[in-house]
């Protein structure tokens, strides 16, 4: 890696511990989805010593079973991992759930603590998608506390020790196929999408008690209303934003207020992947539907639909995972498993390869590798680099809807039955 790319990634690492309110602690290496940056991005030295391979038998410093089920990714922060799960209540009815947060001793992989936030009945829940989970949503970690978040099912807090705070479960909403999007947490507010089959809107809630601070309805009356995105703050054009994809439109709201700045329409529902900013354009990508890929300039104010998208691309842009631009170049996988690369400025491709598999977890990119990880559990590991090459491919041969985490050297897999730890080191 370039020194200034080095020094490029460090500074976006350190800005996203400082621009959120309440930041996590300086060892905590994974605090949110997606990494300290929100964007998939994993730097730093430690990082960087994280390992190229590994297997089922082969670089494993651990395994551990996890109660219930879920696909939340972990978070990690000062020797500890933070995972939600839905728990079958023993002896309940047929979909009883506990929702629950884990606690696992990062060293060991030991189990710590279970913590039941809050109950879910059968009898009153809705049907989910195969794909999908009671516990789907990643947690945040800030300096003294775990964010958990649940979809309809409401939100809590708790102290690192997983003692609990609060719990909000007030702002239920008719979802479609379970819950998805993860919260982000921005100046003293926890922002999230709530995109269920009718009156979708985006909330804050006050991260202190839970209180709702505002709630903003989409501008658009989509005939798929339903979507599972993950927000993105930003600051652009000497303004904080937060970027909220769901279905037909995109928007930017003000963190303080829930007010629109800027707007963007498209057809598009079931939205998924993350947006992200290089510091020049949003991407976001549109969901199913006549799926594109959206480079946004977020500087304008109202609908700037036909103003302030500098590009579109049509052919094997994700459903579900979340896109990584680094140095120029978008790296992003199909959900049916084409790897591409694109230019950022302009959205032309640079190279498109089949790498097998379906996709739903997000990539990940350390020290000019990027991890590509299906739902088989194998992660294809390719140069970050105008030109294709393979560098690895991981076989672990058990499913995963999770995205990878990285902390102190090494990589976190969470499956549908455990949680792997894999080093560089025998």
């Amino acid at each position: 890696m370039h020194a200034s790319s080095t020094l490029f990634l460090r500074s976006l690492w350190m800005l996203a511990l400082v621009g959120v309110s309440g930041a996590a602690r300086g060892a905590d290496a994974w605090p949110r989805f997606r990494g300290p940056a929100g964007n998939g991005v994993a730097a730093g030295p430690s990082a960087e010593a994280a390992p190229l391979r590994w297997s089922s038998d082969q670089h494993v410093a651990w395994r551990t079973p996890l109660p219930g089920q879920g696909w939340s990714s972990p978070v990690i922060g000062d020797g500890t991992i933070y995972l939600s799960a839905a728990i079958p209540r023993e002896g309940a009815a047929e979909g009883d759930f506990d929702l629950a947060l884990l606690l696992l001793d990062a060293d060991s992989g030991a189990l710590q603590r279970v913590v039941p936030l809050m109950a879910q009945q059968g009898e009153d829940a809705p049907q989910i998608h195969t794909k999908n989970s009671h516990a789907s949503p990643t947690p945040i970690l800030t300096a003294e506390r775990v964010y958990v978040h649940f979809g309809h099912q409401g939100t809590a807090c708790t102290t690192r020790g997983g003692d609990v705070i609060w719990t909000q479960r007030d702002l239920s909403f008719p979802p479609v196929h379970g819950n998805g999007g993860s919260p982000i947490l921005f100046d003293g507010k926890l922002i999230f999408t709530c995109d269920g089959g009718r009156d979708p809107y985006v909330v804050a809630l006050n991260a202190d008690d839970g209180s709702v601070a505002w709630r903003t309805p989409r501008p658009v009356d989509a005939e798929r209303k339903f979507s599972f995105c993950t927000p993105t703050a930003i600051t652009a054009a000497g303004k904080d934003q937060i970027i909220a994809p769901g279905s037909d439109c995109v928007v930017a709201l003000q963190p303080d207020t829930g007010k629109v700045i800027w707007e963007v329409h498209y057809d598009g529902y079931s939205v998924v992947p993350k947006p992200v900013f290089n510091g020049e354009f949003v991407f976001v990508a549109t969901g199913f539907g006549p799926t594109k890929l959206m480079a946004i300039r977020p500087d304008g104010e109202g609908d700037v639909t036909d103003t302030h998208v500098v590009w579109e691309a049509g052919r094997g842009i994700p459903k579900t995972p979340s896109v990584i631009v680094h140095e120029g170049l978008v790296y992003l996988t199909s959900d049916d498993g084409i790897a591409m690369c694109l230019d950022a400025a302009t959205g032309e491709p640079v190279w498109r390869e089949r790498v097998g598999g379906n996709f739903s977890a997000s990539p990940l990119l350390i020290d000019e590798r990027v991890y590509l990880t299906n739902e088989a559990g194998t992660t294809t590991v390719v140069a970050a680099s105008a030109e294709f090459q393979e560098l690895a491919e991981n076989i672990l041969e058990e499913r995963t809807l999770a995205s990878l985490a990285v902390a102190d050297g090494a990589i976190f897999q969470r499956t549908a039955d455990a949680l792997y730890r894999f080093e560089a080191k025998p």
